[in-house]
């Protein structure tokens, strides 16, 4: 498989699984893939009341609404969902609100199923909208949905035996997902799915998610805790249409051949929890050059005045901002010029590469 003009190729990575290698010399702030998502589906437990803690947001391609919800379009058949146009709203009419969604959702939400439901904990109201969002994939989506990597583990199992037996009698038979398939689009989706995130705000909060993504090709990057590529999204100020698009961007020159990894979760986060979610979220420890090093380091935590690649790293391509903690790539390079602003993948804040060179020289 390639992407972005066979820029990337798969290989067996050891240690690691299928993991794109550079098939050519790349450079920093180089686009190596940009892709649509095969699912979304909102992050909202099905019995929070709807945008209690963050701004509303279009259920179709997730912009946030930065007006009253009353100056935008409502869906008919439920009507505390949002779009932040009438061609949102006409295409989530014929996939995530289609008669037979919408008339999932209220009935989880109405007794006897929603007794059960706030009986489990909230990841399984979450679940549930994506086992929504999953009966309306088409076809070839559904086939590479489950192409992915991913295996049913027993709490799985578990959650996928009660969300079959609320929702598959809300569809009608021929669409009807069974309890195995079920139970693999929730493990397939664990391991790929990754988070659409509310606006940044200096002031905070923390960025909350406000809902999840499903992306084919992208699901084939492995983890680094020194990542030379990122992922950024631009869901509030790209163009309608393409604003769910995942883009991974190089943060340094790859030579060809080596692994071109992206990072799990904000490169700030220190050794031990890093190791945590690592292993109970994706089921692996991380053996790359910095967890090593930290491993050692017992409870006195980070050296920051160490000359180790790994800090020079951390600190040249850590956003600073309050509230923050991205990581900064270079924008993509024009003619050939060494790239010299640097974007943060978080929050969007520009800076320049001399400015950061200075500072930690």
């Amino acid at each position: 498989m390639a992407a972005s003009n066979s820029l990337l190729r798969l290989e067996d990575i050891p240690g690691k699984g299928r993991g794109y290698v550079a098939s050519q010399p790349l450079k920093a702030g180089q686009i190596v893939l940009t892709e649509s998502p095969l699912i979304l589906y909102s992050a909202s437990p099905l019995f929070s009341p709807p945008f209690s803690s963050s701004s509303p947001f279009c259920d179709h391609c997730f912009k946030t609404l930065f007006s009253d919800t009353c100056n935008f379009p409502s869906c008919p058949s439920c009507s505390h969902h949002f779009f932040c146009s009438q061609t949102c709203l006409s295409l989530a009419l014929n996939s995530s609100h289609s008669t037979w969604a919408c008339k999932a959702l209220k009935a989880l939400q109405s007794p006897p199923n929603s007794t059960l439901l706030q009986q489990q904990p909230q990841e399984r109201q979450v679940q549930a909208r994506f086992i929504i969002a999953a009966h309306t994939l088409t076809p070839s989506h559904l086939t590479t949905f489950l192409s992915l990597h991913g295996t049913p583990d027993e709490t799985i199992l578990q959650a996928a035996n009660l969300l079959h037996s609320l929702i598959s009698p809300l569809f009608p038979p021929h669409s009807r997902l069974s309890l195995h398939l079920i139970a693999q689009l929730i493990a397939k989706d664990r391991l790929n799915s990754f988070c659409l995130m509310h606006p940044y705000s200096p002031r905070g909060p923390q960025r909350s998610i406000k809902g999840y993504a499903v992306y084919h090709k992208a699901s084939f990057f492995n983890h680094d805790c020194v990542p030379n590529a990122c992922r950024f999204d631009y869901v509030d100020t790209r163009e309608q249409g393409h604003n769910t698009d995942i883009v991974v961007r190089l943060v340094e020159d790859v030579p060809e051949g080596r692994e071109v990894c992206i990072s799990y979760f904000r490169i700030r986060r220190d050794y031990c929890t890093r190791k945590r979610i690592l292993m109970e979220d994706y089921g692996f420890a991380c053996q790359c050059d910095r967890c090593k090093i930290e491993a050692t380091w017992g409870d006195q935590g980070e050296n920051e005045n160490t000359d180790l690649p790994h800090v020079r790293f951390l600190r040249k391509y850590v956003c600073e901002r309050e509230n923050c903690a991205g990581t900064m790539a270079p924008l993509p390079p024009h003619d050939d010029a060494p790239p010299r602003v640097l974007e943060c993948n978080f929050c969007g804040h520009l800076k320049t590469d001399s400015d950061t060179d200075k500072l930690y020289s």
